[in-house]
């Protein structure tokens, strides 16, 4: 198994035809104005393509205008932000659940980019399944209580169709079912020290709830982060 960036015609479209079948859209393209800005890492197995994400290095903050991120969020707020900041996305696996050795080695190859970037910042949208934000009510009361990041930093309002949870979601019962109700990839930036926005964007495209989520390095707690520089080499 090994992790690695997508070479060449040949490997962007095997990346295209595992995106589509992650991201079914109910109209449109898969493909974006991001994908020329982004490096695209591919994770492959004896099976194929395991895994796979995108990554957009920006010099500062005011680089995010031109992320992902930016077209559900006002990302103002992080404009003044002096050092580089990388913008993960599209992160989706192959049919049949999560190997821990796949995301292993696809956070080992995120450490490596963001190391040699310089990144401060690692941004994206963590994505729930299923517009309802009803279904996600629990996991979306644990970010409202425990997750929302500094007001100073955190991303305004600019999609056309919001949830702002902590007005709407009342507070934690269980915590165990709160943390188990959040989507595998949030519970990692969560684990490394990560914060979200103070309302979620419905995609109804995709049928997702998304959150903006970051990730301050030099907060991500040490013993993670030698296990990640371990893994990246």
């Amino acid at each position: 198994m090994v992790a690695r960036l997508a070479q060449g015609a040949a490997d962007m479209r095997r990346v295209m035809t595992f995106r589509r079948a992650a991201f079914p859209r109910v109209a449109g393209e898969e493909e974006d104005a991001q994908d020329a800005l982004s490096a695209h890492v591919m994770v492959e197995g004896e099976g194929g393509l395991l895994a796979y994400f995108r990554v957009m290095l920006f010099g500062w903050g005011a680089g995010l205008e031109l992320g992902y991120v930016a077209r559900f969020y006002d990302v103002g707020p992080l404009a003044g932000y002096a050092r580089p900041v990388a913008e993960m996305g599209r992160f989706c696996v192959a049919p049949g659940g999560v190997h821990p050795d796949v995301l292993r080695l696809a956070w080992g190859a995120m450490t490596r980019l963001v190391d040699e970037g310089q990144a401060g910042l690692i941004v994206g949208c963590s994505s729930f399944r299923g517009a309802d934000w009803t279904r996600h009510r629990a996991g979306l009361a644990l970010l409202a209580e425990e997750f929302v990041g500094p007001a100073e930093h955190l991303p305004g309002r600019k999609a056309a169709e919001m949830v702002d949870y902590p007005a709407l979601v009342g507070p934690v019962t269980d915590r165990r079912a709160s943390l188990a109700g959040l989507p595998p990839l949030l519970r990692t930036y969560l684990g490394m020290g990560g914060w979200v926005s103070d309302h979620a964007v419905v995609d109804r495209e995709l049928d997702t709830l998304h959150v903006f989520t970051c990730v301050e390095v030099d907060r991500v707690p040490p013993a993670r982060a030698a296990s990640l520089r371990a893994v990246a080499g």
